[in-house]
């Protein structure tokens, strides 16, 4: 969670209070953390950079987001505009992918006449209700569309699980 949180331009007093810390030992954490993972920072950077030049970010998709905090004056929604900036494309884009992977699912689910569906989507996970002898052909369906709902340059992992409920299926 703390990759995740400094990543999305996390505070040093607030990775203290969440590992129960002093802000000053947090300071050093999040330099350690971009010193290690240098190309994050370049990422943000260039990001936020290129969204005060144009007044908006987009999505792998191409959806934009104007971000016009980043030209005020208080330092709070510059701040707030910066955070915007850089968690945009990123959380955007993953909205992107799993909106993309969901059409594809429902698309085959119908295309191959079968009686499972799909019931609901959370952060990037789908829960589907599958009919007991389609098991295995709807995990291979769904793995086969979201690991191909995009390409990066990056793979796109996609682990499933089957189970009576949700829990089980984890």
């Amino acid at each position: 969670a703390s990759n995740f949180g400094i990543s999305y331009g996390m505070s040093p007093y607030c990775l203290a209070e969440q590992l129960g810390i002093e802000p000053q030992e947090a300071e050093v954490y999040i330099s350690n953390y971009f010193k290690r993972f240098p190309g994050v920072r370049l990422f943000l950077d260039r990001t936020v950079e290129e969204a005060l030049q144009t007044g908006y970010v987009t999505t792998l998709m191409g959806r934009r987001r104007e971000i016009p905090e980043l030209r005020e004056g208080n330092l709070r929604l510059r701040r707030l505009g910066e955070r915007l900036a850089f968690n945009t494309p990123i959380q955007g884009s993953a909205a992107d992918i799993i909106k993309v992977a969901m059409i594809g699912v429902h698309r085959r689910l119908r295309e191959e006449g079968m009686r499972s569906r799909l019931l609901l989507q959370v952060h990037d996970e789908l829960v589907l209700e599958v009919e007991g002898e389609e098991a295995e052909a709807v995990e291979a369906l769904v793995r086969e569309e979201m690991e191909g709902a995009f390409r990066l340059e990056v793979p796109l992992v996609v682990e499933t699980g089957l189970g009576r409920s949700w829990y089980e299926a984890k």
